[in-house]
């Protein structure tokens, strides 16, 4: 299997991680400083699920698509911030090279609306999604830490049901260490998602604390309700789906399952806002609201984080 990862973050190395250690070809676009690291260290994986680490002759690492030169791969899988997804979908595209008739794109992203920037430029049928909700960390540019992992990472298509393209992937990822599967059930699983970062990840980045902080406290409960509910009118409005029938059903989970088992995780939003860079709260809050206004409904308490975060964003630039 070829494969192509175009990001070189946090969850890019740690894909590609997988990826080596089930013996595919693998090739990763990163910034300058990341390529210069993995070239001269290779790659190093750590955390939950043990050590593993790969010399740099074992994979490509390139700063552009153009290095690449005539190359073409059975998987493109996208591990930029959401707020890129538009630039790299007309990166890739400029590339017809890197294309063969069966080549899938798989978004690893978190948000909604990803999909929908990447078929501005694709076919629908070539682009599929990834749910991943297992926390990775990059305490070096060339080196990733797995630290939590709630479930499987599931792989779907939101306009296709053909899900034997991308078997051979998930069977890959899950052989190289994070659990995998194929899922015929994607929009339900990323709105799961947005329900779950949505609630935390804006008010663990406001407070600066970790996710199972939030669950100790009555005032943040009262918030994070708030949100959930706004969240549920909203999949309601604009006829999408997710995997409970009530913000109710979904809280129960939330607090005996999901954050217990990241309770330690602190959020992506919070690690971007310390390190000075750019939240994808777009993507995540902003998305809502984005959805909420198109079909007039209240958001007040997704309006509030969301806004907030902006400010914070702001003014750290």
């Amino acid at each position: 299997m070829k494969a192509l990862i175009y990001g070189g973050g946090a969850v890019g190395l740690g894909i590609v991680s997988c990826l080596l250690k089930s013996k595919d070809q693998v090739d990763i676009v990163a910034r300058e400083n990341t390529v210069l690291a993995l070239r001269k260290h290779g790659l190093v994986r750590t955390g939950i699920w043990g050590d593993y680490s790969a010399e740099p002759a074992a994979f490509g690492s390139y700063v552009s698509l153009k290095e690449i030169g005539e190359k073409d791969y059975d998987y493109i899988l996208v591990c930029t911030k959401s707020f890129d997804s538009f630039e790299a979908a007309r990166d890739l595209s400029r590339y017809d090279s890197l294309f063969s008739e069966k080549t899938k794109i798989v978004l690893f992203q978190n948000g909604w609306g990803n999909a929908e920037a990447f078929s501005s430029f694709f076919k629908a049928e070539m682009i599929y999604n990834a749910r991943v909700i297992t926390g990775f960390s990059r305490p070096k540019k060339n080196e990733v830490t797995i630290t939590v992992h709630a479930d499987s990472i599931h792989i779907g298509s939101l306009f296709s049901n053909d899900l034997t393209c991308i078997e051979s992937l998930c069977q890959s990822i899950d052989k190289g260490g994070i659990p995998c599967e194929a899922t015929s059930e994607i929009e339900k699983d990323l709105w799961a998602k947005m329900l779950y970062n949505c609630a935390l990840n804006p008010l663990g980045a406001i407070l600066d604390v970790s996710y199972g902080v939030l669950a100790e406290h009555e005032s943040s409960r009262i918030i994070m309700k708030g949100i959930v509910e706004e969240v549920f009118e909203v999949i309601k409005t604009a006829s999408h789906e997710t995997h409970w029938q009530s913000p109710t059903d979904f809280l129960e989970v939330f607090y005996k399952q999901l954050v217990p088992d990241t309770a330690e995780h602190k959020s992506s939003t919070l690690q971007d806002i310390l390190a000075k860079k750019k939240t994808e709260i777009d993507a995540l809050n902003g998305a809502v609201i984005k959805l909420a206004d198109k079909h007039e409904v209240h958001v007040p308490y997704n309006s509030a984080v969301y806004n907030i975060v902006k400010f914070i964003e702001a003014k750290n630039s």
